[in-house]
């Protein structure tokens, strides 16, 4: 904890605190306009940016990482708690914050067993298209917003407006930093700057309100003043129902931050632990739960600015919740006045970013099996619903990991002529004597792959009837379980009885420790080899001498 501040250097802070004024100030618009996708008051959306960074600063291992409201969770927030609340007032905020603490108690449980390795068993496309379908929902869902009324009778002075604000944002985000430049300012600067264009948008919005009127159009209302208050939400209670969308947004909090974590780690040439980074997550979201907010994460596009505005540790994060802080204890009357057709624009400006297709491109032309699973996921989301498309893809990616390692790539090797190199025949001009067959298994072998190895073994032996010794090169098998011990045991009497050795080879040291613990070695109908290339010279003259 606070290894960074121990270790803090002066000149570190003048670019903590340009960063922490830059990311207070998007944080503003961005944060109430996710606070409105969750079904909140925009007031919660600073809350939830004010206490869950500082307690991530105290626990978390990023240096440059902003945490906060995000556009994903706030749209799993808004779906698990809009059918439990009904139309009761209030309720929607108890049980946003009920769903925080749900999720940071998964986050902070998992991050004390040291469960941070489970990340990596979602793949990138289920992720990415978890996230192109999600960002779409959350489009689709602020037209109505963005136009003030259904898409069939929109709201013209609010359709006027919002048009515009996503037209500006749109062009800002597009040309603005472009613009900047060739005006002189430095690269950096600008596109920092061109961040801003939401708030800056925002701005204008709320003075022309103010100067010439709403005429109809839907303002955020008033905004209470002062700090957070300490919130337990202990009631009404609805932990049972809560429980599994929060394991499902603890989850995706935990993927996104680490994303874009990492994405920065990589620039700066830090090193990221996981488990601290679930603890300092899920600290954070129990910060949300007590200042009345909602879950929280890290945030790519917010964590970008942060780091390309001169964020060095995470004082920046700390600067930005204090300033948040301190214009909530000041006059809000201003914040009353935002036009909900903007801030809908944002939040469409916003997810577009998310609207990556690379991913999908890449993974068509290499792995056809990781597109169908981007798909899928993608589709799932759209058809059946934030949750259902978690689910989903969490179940796609277990199950493309079962799949392949259920299916191991098996070689039938030879000699390579003039050398001692054994390769696949299939790829290579190599030689084999009729006699032995060699086969190189390629992946560790436990309970969900020997069936399908000894099927492939039985083809083997078929397409070369005159086998006489089979060798099992083993370079490639780290562990064998004990199912598989017991199939290569079978294997090995089998083999026997049709007169045909089983020999191994290239066994590595702890699978070799393992193995002497059985009896596979004391029964084994052929011999141990250190190398493929002494076991085909040993076996080739045996048969040399028996003709």
């Amino acid at each position: 904890m606070l290894d960074w501040l121990r270790h803090y250097r002066r000149a570190a802070l003048p670019g903590d605190i340009g960063a922490g004024i830059v990311v207070a100030m998007m944080l503003v618009p961005q944060g109430m306009a996710y606070a409105l996708v969750a079904g909140l008051p925009p007031v919660a959306g600073l809350y939830a940016s004010i206490l869950p960074p500082l307690v991530y600063a105290l626990f978390g291992s990023s240096m440059t990482q902003s945490v906060g409201p995000m556009a994903i969770v706030s749209l799993m927030t808004g779906a698990a708690i809009a059918p439990l609340a009904g139309g009761a007032p209030g309720l929607h905020g108890v049980l946003a914050a009920q769903l925080a603490l749900v999720a940071g108690a998964v986050l902070l449980l998992c991050g004390l067993l040291r469960l941070g390795f489970l990340a990596n068993f979602f793949s990138r496309p289920v992720m990415s298209g978890f996230t192109v379908g999600s960002s779409l929902v959350i489009a689709w869902g602020q037209v109505k917003p963005l136009l003030g009324g259904p898409l069939q009778q929109p709201h013209v002075p609010s359709t006027v407006l919002g048009l515009a604000s996503l037209a500006l944002l749109l062009l800002a985000r597009s040309h603005l930093a472009r613009l900047l430049k060739r005006l002189g300012m430095a690269g950096t600067a600008a596109d920092v700057l061109s961040k801003l264009a939401p708030m800056v948008v925002v701005l204008a919005a709320t003075a022309a309100v103010a100067a010439y009127g709403a005429h109809g159009i839907r303002l955020t209302g008033p905004v209470p003043a002062g700090l957070p208050q300490l919130n337990l939400a202990t009631s009404p209670s609805h932990w049972r129902e809560l429980l599994q969308p929060g394991l499902l947004i603890g989850f995706v909090v935990f993927l996104m931050s680490m994303s874009a974590a990492q994405t920065l780690a990589l620039k700066r040439g830090e090193k990221l632990v996981s488990n601290r980074e679930l603890v300092g997550l899920g600290a954070a979201n129990v910060a949300a739960m007590a200042s009345g907010a909602f879950p929280v994460t890290g945030s790519l596009s917010r964590s970008a600015v942060n780091f390309a505005a001169g964020a060095n540790t995470p004082l920046a994060s700390v600067i930005s919740a204090v300033l948040l802080a301190a214009a909530l204890m000041l006059p809000t009357g201003w914040l009353a006045l935002l036009p909900l057709p903007t801030l809908a624009a944002t939040i469409i400006v916003a997810v577009l970013g998310l609207l990556e297709l690379d991913t999908l491109k890449t993974a068509w032309h290499y792995d056809r099996g990781d597109a169908l699973a981007w798909l899928v996921t993608c589709v799932g989301v759209l058809a059946l619903g934030v949750e259902a498309g978690v689910i989903v893809g969490v179940v796609l990616s277990m199950g493309t990991l079962i799949w392949r390692a259920s299916r191991p790539h098996i070689a039938v090797l030879g000699r390579i002529p003039g050398t001692e190199h054994f390769r696949n025949v299939d790829r290579y001009a190599a030689t084999r004597c009729e006699e032995v067959l060699i086969l190189r298994i390629d992946a560790n072998l436990f309970f969900g792959n020997v069936e399908a190895v000894n099927e492939r073994i039985e083809d083997e032996l078929r397409a070369h009837p005159a086998t006489r010794h089979l060798v099992l090169t083993m370079l490639a098998v780290s562990s064998i379980d004990t199912t598989a011990l017991f199939a290569l045991s079978e294997l090995n009497a089998g083999l026997r009885a049709r007169g045909i050795g089983l020999h191994l080879a290239e066994v590595k040291g702890p699978v070799m420790d393992r193995l002497r613990a059985s009896t596979l070695l004391d029964t084994l109908n052929g011999k141990l080899f250190l190398s493929t290339a002494m076991a085909s010279e040993y076996l080739n003259s045996l048969d040399k001498e028996k003709r």
